[in-house]
């Protein structure tokens, strides 16, 4: 099979645990590119966040993100795909936080609100202090994030984090009431929001149709519960060695993990470079 697109998460498949991407997955992705393979990222992770790592692999195509809320080209800035959350679901989501007293925050395609820095939000607040301008995150702490809602209509994602499982799993279960999101994880102590029909194998859809690419010519890599849809979809759906085992399930392939230049090891082997 002449593969043409090659799809990958970002977090617990492409970066090692210390956020770094390894040299082995930098050398077989740049090998891939020579052959004429289209490489992209799609990751649950805020566009600016993942623009930073494209830009580290020297990558032209469009990035996937927020889990496929957003497709847009770096370099353009011309975004192919958007699918924001409806402002009443997103005071549904809200109220359902508040009421459970989680944490929790969201972002559209620049921006990131949350009430205080914690779990994610401190990690990038942490990050932002080393970066340049461009790259920095613009984090915004709100005492009312459900009054920020009440005035705005283009939120793309909410990310909902606890330590607490049970309670986790309660609130899981009450968004679920909500007919028009999708709910997702990407992470065991967190939950993923997004609006309906909005999933990674989707956007991986658009974008190879986009380019003109068949199903069966595409390669995806994923981890966790938000790459399902893209394993299921890419005719060769790569699940890393750290996956989740419903993610193993679905796999046509599985590789080593994460910090053990997994992708690169798939790519040594299914493309023969």
């Amino acid at each position: 099979m002449k593969y043409k697109l090659i799809v990958t998460d970002m977090d617990g498949t492409l970066l090692s645990d210390h956020k770094e991407i390894p040299k082995e997955n930098k050398e077989a992705l740049k090998k891939a590119k020579k052959i004429g393979i289209k490489v992209a990222i799609a990751t649950g992770r805020i566009y600016t966040s993942a623009r930073y790592y494209s830009n580290l692999l020297e990558l032209d195509t469009p990035i996937i993100a927020c889990n496929g809320a957003i497709i847009r080209e770096e370099k353009t800035n011309n975004t192919l795909y958007e699918n924001t959350i409806h402002q009443d679901d997103c005071k549904k989501v809200a109220n359902i936080c508040e009421k459970f007293g989680m944490y929790y925050h969201f972002y559209n395609d620049s921006g990131f609100y949350c009430k205080e820095l914690k779990y994610s939000s401190l990690k990038y607040s942490k990050w932002n202090e080393t970066q340049t301008e461009e790259n920095r995150l613009n984090i915004q702490i709100m005492d009312d994030p459900i009054e920020y809602i009440e005035n705005t209509d283009n939120i793309l994602k909410f990310v909902v984090i606890d330590d607490d499982l049970d309670k986790l799993n309660k609130v899981k279960n009450e968004l679920k009431k909500i007919d028009n999101i999708e709910v997702s994880k990407s992470w065991h102590n967190n939950i993923e929001v997004m609006n309906k029909g909005v999933s990674k194998g989707e956007a991986v859809k658009k974008l190879a149709e986009y380019f003109g690419v068949k199903q069966e010519e595409i390669i995806t890599f994923g981890d966790n519960f938000n790459d399902l849809s893209m394993i299921e979809y890419a005719g060769m759906g790569v699940a890393m060695g750290n996956s989740e085992d419903k993610v193993k399930k679905q796999a046509n392939f599985i590789t080593d993990s994460n910090d053990r230049g997994g992708v690169a090891k798939a790519l040594n082997e299914l493309l023969d470079i």
